[in-house]
């Protein structure tokens, strides 16, 4: 074992692995423990966590309520930004690594700590995200993580070590699945899901009911935002928080926000996660339809490359890094007209757009209209697709000429044999 510590701060969830991490440390590096806690809208499972945490070894916890620098700078950049990663997923676990990651730095200089400690395994992104984050913020601090370390090999290793020293748990070896809560979303891993050919079980879900389950009449809700982001649902003004729960609450009654996907992590693997995020995916949704009338082609057109390339960077948790300030500083320049309304209709797990308006929208109906218009001359177009199918013409009669072959003639000259 490496070196005593005097002073550990450690990422604290009153989970299964934090549970047994706070004894672990003090047996095999000594010193004190300073168990952190950030409230991002876990819910409940912050309820008796200073208590546990103190009777399992800790010399404090720390609980912050940190919900609006969650949402403020780290969930809607994300959103406007209109980055998921591999398709599906809205990133909920990925950007609040950091955050967590961050305030804990705070924490251990203003305690003195020489040392933070996180309990995400060998094989996950988590351990990425948070040291990356360490590493940005104050690279002299000590980094543990058990998982490296430890010889505890699986979940169910871990369960018979808290166990053995009466630590209390929640999960068993009959219901062992991972899950990973906070306002934007509820993930869930392990158990049954690492087959992939396994259906989720229904009773896995808490944030939404199943697409069968949902009301048989359909909801209409309007989604208002000022410089891409959300500030009043059906014209109620909303902080920004207050906008994600009643968003979650509107999207989970409807079946909206379950993604199940296998993808592709950092370190090399594959995973199966399965996730819901019911506001999320309605503000993501609403979201992108008010760009499509307010951006230009090429900006929008833009904009949806850095979203993949701002998705990937999130989940490999470089959050703190010069790139993505550049990418956010981008952003912020898109979204100066990304204002209005956009009405959505929900049913059955379906999001469907009802209507979306802006002042600054970019749609002229006296220009798409198909009716009799006088501001748009049609014979102008023949000229335009002159000069854009200049190129091919100019192939084709190279072709003609017998100096190279199109596809089209290698075909017609196939197709003869």
């Amino acid at each position: 074992m490496s070196t005593k510590a005097k002073k550990i701060v450690l990422a604290y969830s009153g989970g299964l692995d934090t549970s047994i991490i706070i004894p672990w440390l003090k047996e095999n590096y000594g010193g004190e423990v300073i168990a952190f806690a950030a409230d991002i809208g876990q819910g409940s499972e912050l309820s008796g966590l200073e208590e546990k945490a103190i009777r399992t070894g800790a010399s404090k916890c720390i609980i912050e309520d940190l919900r609006d620098e969650f949402v403020a700078e780290f969930v809607f950049p994300t959103m406007r930004a209109g980055a998921i990663y591999e398709r599906k997923y809205l990133l909920g676990t990925s950007f609040a690594r950091p955050l967590i990651a961050r305030r804990q730095v705070e924490i251990a200089e203003q305690e003195g700590a020489d040392a933070v400690a996180h309990g995400c395994t060998g094989k996950g992104n988590d351990q990425v995200r948070f040291e990356l984050a360490f590493k940005a913020l104050n690279p002299k601090l000590r980094i543990i993580a058990p998982w490296r370390e430890w010889s505890l090999k699986s979940r169910e290793d871990e369960i018979d070590y808290a166990q053995d020293r009466k630590i209390p748990i929640t999960v068993s070896k009959e219901k062992i699945y991972s899950e990973d809560r906070n306002l934007w979303h509820l993930s869930h891993e392990g158990g049954i899901l690492e087959d992939p050919w396994n259906e989720p079980e229904e009773g896995m879900f808490a944030l939404t009911v199943s697409p069968e389950k949902a009301p048989d009449k359909p909801q209409y809700v309007e989604i208002q935002f000022e410089n891409g982001t959300p500030i009043a649902v059906d014209g109620t003004a909303l902080t920004p928080v207050k906008v994600i729960e009643t968003l979650n609450k509107i999207g989970g009654t409807h079946g909206i926000g379950r993604a199940d996907l296998v993808e592709n992590r950092l370190v090399g693997m594959k995973s199966r996660g399965v996730y819901e995020t019911p506001g999320g995916t309605l503000l993501l949704t609403a979201h992108r339809e008010l760009e499509s009338l307010t951006l230009d082609r090429a900006t929008l057109h833009y904009k949806d490359i850095l979203a993949g390339k701002y998705a990937e960077l999130v989940y490999n948790g470089q959050w703190f890094t010069p790139l993505r300030y550049a990418m956010d500083a981008f952003v912020d320049s898109t979204q100066t007209r990304v204002s209005g309304m956009v009405r959505l209709k929900l049913y059955k797990g379906n999001i469907i757009i009802a209507g979306r308006r802006s002042p600054y929208s970019l749609y002229r109906e006296d220009l798409a209209t198909f009716a009799e218009d006088s501001v748009y001359n049609q014979k102008e177009a023949e000229g335009f697709i002159n000069l854009f199918g200049l190129p091919s013409k100019v192939e084709a009669l190279l072709d003609l000429a017998g100096v190279r072959k199109t596809s089209y003639r290698e075909r017609k000259h196939i197709g003869k044999h």
